[in-house]
C-alpha cells in the first residue's frame, strides 16, 4: 500500500499547482507584476523561502512554470546552468543579451527554446493573459540567479532591496533597510560586456519549433507492433530514441534530454524501463501509465502492473508525472485522438530502453531487433553479424 501511495503521489495534476507572485525581487516593479511562479520538481531559483513545491525529490534537473498577464515582462537575469522554456500556451517574446543591447525571438505553443548559461535573458507575454510556459533548469543545485543592474535599481526605486545573502527587504512591508545591510552587487557594465554575444542566428539554432519536429515511427522498437504505433521527435540532448539517425536539433549537454512522444488513439508504448528518472508532461490527450516499481521482471501485460496513473493535457491544463528510475511501465492512449507528451529525462548520455521479453520476441516476428548500440534494425543483418 505504501508503494502504491508513493507512486500515486508522483502525479502532479495541473489543478494542484500552487504559485507565488513574490518568488523574485521583480514583484515590486510595475511592468513585471503580477508574475505567477510555479515549482513542480525542486524549488528552482526562487528567492522566496515560502515558494510552494510539488515534489522536492532530486532528479538531476528541476521543472517549474510561469504565467503572467499580456504585456508583463520578466526582466534581465542570468543562470549558471542551462534554462529551457517550453511554451504550452500563448505567445512569448524571448530576449537575451543586454550587453549592452539585446535580441529577441518569438515562440508559440509547442515551441521550445534553450538558453545557455552565462547569458542574460528575459521574456514578455505578447499573447493571452493566461499563457503558460514550463521551464527546466539543469542540476539539483543551480547556483542561483543573478539580476541585471537595471532590475535591482528599479526594485530599489520601489523600496525593495536584495542583500548580499539574497534576503529581500521590502520597506513597503515595514522592513527596515539600514547601514548594517550589505547590498548585493550586480555585474558591472564592463563585466557584462565581456560575456559572449549570442546573435539571432546563434539563438535560432536553439529554438525547436513544434511545426518543424522530426517525428520518427522507428524511434521505439515496439512501434511496428500491432496496437502500438508511437512516434518520437527529439528536441535536445541524447534521449531514448532508438532510431540510429534520429538526432536532436540541440545536442550540447544540459544535464537532461527532451523529446516529444506521440501515441495514436488506441495505441500504446509496451512494457519497458529506464535507468533514469523521467518527467512526463501531457500536452494533448489522455494517457494511462501502468507502473510496477517492484517487478524484477517485466509484466507480461499492462494489466499486470500494480498501479495505474492517468494524466491529461488540453485547454484546462497539463498534468505531469515524475517517473522513478528502474521501474517497469507501459503507456496507453485512453482518448480518441493522439496523445502528445513532453519527456524530460535525467542525464547527458543516451537512455537505453529495456524492453520486456514479449516485446523483443514480437519485434522478431516483424523482422526487427536491436543492434549492439541499442538501435532498431533489420534482424536479418544484425543476427548475421553477431554470433
Amino acid at each position: 500500500m505504501l508503494i502504491e501511495e508513493h507512486i500515486l503521489a508522483r502525479r502532479i495534476p495541473f489543478s494542484s499547482l500552487r504559485y507565488t507572485t513574490e518568488a523574485f525581487i521583480d514583484y515590486c516593479i510595475p511592468e513585471c507584476a503580477p508574475k505567477y511562479n510555479y515549482a513542480l520538481i525542486g524549488a528552482g531559483v526562487s528567492q522566496n523561502p515560502k515558494q510552494p513545491v510539488s515534489l522536492r525529490e532530486k532528479h538531476g534537473f528541476q521543472v517549474g512554470g510561469v504565467s503572467m498577464p499580456h504585456g508583463k515582462t520578466n526582466p534581465a537575469h542570468m543562470h549558471f546552468t542551462a534554462e529551457v522554456f517550453m511554451c504550452f500556451k500563448g505567445d512569448w517574446r524571448m530576449q537575451w543579451g543586454f550587453n549592452p543591447g539585446h535580441e529577441t525571438a518569438d515562440i508559440g505553443e509547442g515551441d521550445v527554446l534553450t538558453v545557455p548559461p552565462w547569458i542574460y535573458r528575459g521574456f514578455t507575454n505578447i499573447g493571452v493573459d493566461d499563457g503558460f510556459m514550463f521551464t527546466a533548469l539543469g542540476g539539483d543545485t543551480t547556483g542561483g540567479i543573478l539580476w541585471g543592474p537595471s532590475t535591482l535599481e528599479a526594485a530599489r526605486q520601489q523600496g525593495v532591496h536584495l542583500t548580499q545573502d539574497y534576503r529581500i527587504i521590502d520597506e513597503n512591508a515595514g522592513q527596515v533597510w539600514d547601514d548594517s545591510c550589505q547590498r548585493l552587487e550586480p555585474m558591472t557594465p564592463a563585466e557584462i560586456a565581456k560575456l559572449r554575444v549570442w546573435s539571432k542566428e546563434d539563438m535560432a539554432k536553439r529554438v525547436v519549433r513544434f511545426a518543424d519536429l522530426d517525428w520518427s515511427s522507428q524511434a521505439l522498437l515496439d512501434a511496428a507492433l500491432p496496437g502500438c504505433g508511437a512516434e518520437m521527435a527529439p528536441v535536445l540532448g541524447l534521449g531514448m530514441s532508438q532510431a540510429r539517425d534520429h538526432l536532436a536539433p540541440v545536442n550540447n549537454a544540459h544535464g537532461f534530454s527532451i523529446e516529444w512522444l506521440r501515441i495514436p488513439a488506441g495505441g500504446r508504448v509496451s512494457a519497458h524501463r529506464l535507468a533514469h528518472k523521467q518527467v512526463l508532461i501531457a500536452y494533448q490527450g489522455s494517457l494511462a501509465i501502468d507502473i510496477d516499481p517492484t517487478a524484477q521482471e517485466a509484466p507480461a501485460q499492462a494489466a499486470d502492473a500494480s498501479t495505474t496513473v492517468t494524466i491529461q493535457g488540453g485547454a484546462s491544463g497539463w498534468d505531469s508525472y515524475a517517473m522513478p528510475a528502474d521501474c517497469w511501465r507501459s503507456l496507453r492512449n485512453t482518448g480518441d485522438a493522439p496523445a502528445v507528451l513532453l519527456l524530460i529525462t535525467a542525464g547527458d548520455g543516451r537512455k537505453h530502453i529495456s524492453w520486456s521479453p514479449e516485446v523483443l520476441a514480437a519485434a522478431q516476428t516483424q523482422g526487427l531487433t536491436l543492434d549492439a548500440n541499442g538501435y532498431v534494425g533489420p534482424a536479418y543483418f544484425i543476427h548475421r553479424a553477431q554470433p
